[in-house]
């Protein structure tokens, strides 16, 4: 079965450069990685590692957004797959600060081969930078390699079903990513795209924890959308994946409501390792949208 790799990449070609490395050292080796910047920049260097010389890894530009970036992969992979069955491969989507264990490949395929009802697969973040200070490098081969414990997360546990996945690490049979695409009404950094698309996917087959899949989301901060936008998408996506009914009304809210008292808090607290600040005042103007009748995820592209 065969295992395939996109990565949408934005502001920090030499975080992506990690990941590739990354994907090098995989015990079972992908038969081709797909990396999608927004402009040369993005992708700098790539083009000189040895895997791209052996044709193994694609680089490509295409407009900016997360979505239309992993969109632009999964159409190269649909050339690169013409014509196979697409119950015998697979795409991971790996965040470019996603650290992925040697071996993450290779239990991700076990898995899919072991259960042909199973559709996707998401992984055991051993520890997550996106909720705190970022993970360095080093820090993140200290997790993988256990020579730190694992640090407390929502994706560890036992093998289990899932109702969706998170972004940072998730797997799809090529039945579902061979026509499946996200959502471009979910700009920039998206935010809950990885939700949007794990559902979408769930109709057709069973979404899985496999926690012998590995790896560490250092959550560099370099890149990154604006803190007021993020705000404004912390509010607004949620509130149209609820109408597109590919999140649920008792999840929505609360992740809206932890987004506010997340924001809040560390704004009072003075929290200066992400822009709390910028994300309150994104969440209010998504309200005031709301009120006057047009909130929408697009109007982020609006506003600087």
């Amino acid at each position: 079965m065969k295992a395939y790799v996109v990565v949408a990449t934005k502001g920090r070609a030499s975080v992506a450069g990690g990941v590739l490395r990354a994907l090098q050292q995989q015990t079972c080796p992908a038969q081709h990685i797909v990396f999608v910047g927004s402009e040369p920049a993005d992708v700098a260097g790539l083009d000189t590692h040895p895997l791209y010389a052996a044709g193994t890894v694609s680089v490509l530009l295409s407009d900016a957004g997360l979505t239309r970036q992993r969109n632009a992969g999964l159409e190269r992979l649909a050339t690169l797959t013409r014509g196979e069955d697409p119950a015998q491969w697979f795409v991971v989507f790996f965040d470019d600060d996603f650290r992925p264990a040697p071996d993450w490949l290779a239990h991700c395929r076990a898995a899919f081969l072991g259960d042909p009802q199973l559709v996707g697969v998401g992984g055991t973040v051993l520890a997550d930078g996106i909720t705190g200070t970022p993970i360095t490098e080093s820090q993140a081969q200290d997790f993988i390699e256990s020579r730190s414990p694992p640090m407390k997360h929502t994706w560890s546990g036992p093998r289990r079903d899932v109702p969706d996945l998170y972004g940072c690490n998730m797997a799809y049979r090529g039945s579902v990513a061979g026509h499946e695409r996200f959502d471009p009404a979910l700009p920039f950094y998206g935010w809950l795209e990885d939700v949007d698309y794990s559902v979408k996917a769930s109709r057709q087959g069973a979404l899985r924890h496999i926690p012998e899949c590995r790896g560490v989301h250092m959550g560099s901060s370099s890149g990154r959308t604006s803190g007021v936008r993020f705000g404004y998408s912390q509010i607004a996506n949620p509130l149209y994946l609820i109408r597109k009914k590919t999140l649920p009304l008792q999840k929505g809210g609360w992740t809206l409501l932890r987004n506010m008292l997340s924001n809040s808090a560390n704004t009072l607290l003075r929290n200066q390792s992400r822009d709390y600040t910028g994300r309150l005042r994104g969440n209010f103007m998504a309200i005031r949208d709301l009120f006057r009748g047009h909130c929408h995820p697009t109007r982020v592209t609006g506003i600087q």
